[in-house]
């Protein structure tokens, strides 16, 4: 179970890349934030976010055309 959830659903990029950072910059390290998005670029954009502001993507999935996001805050 995350830590925290955002639901970007509806939501066009680059909202939730947006709205994840701001929530990730609330927890302490070791916390996980679930990331929920419809955007269809959103496994690209979540991929090299994470990497790139060095965090964990622990998992990603897809399920009724919503992407699902874990990541750990490092």
């Amino acid at each position: 179970m995350a830590d925290v959830v955002v639901d970007t659903k509806g939501l066009a990029c680059p909202m939730p890349i947006v709205k994840a950072k701001k929530a990730l910059d609330t927890l302490q390290p070791g916390q996980t934030m679930e990331v929920l998005s419809t955007d269809k670029g959103s496994l690209h954009d979540f991929t090299a976010w994470v990497k790139q502001s060095k965090n964990e993507l622990l998992s990603h999935e897809l399920e009724n055309g919503v992407y699902k996001f874990l990541v750990k805050k490092l």
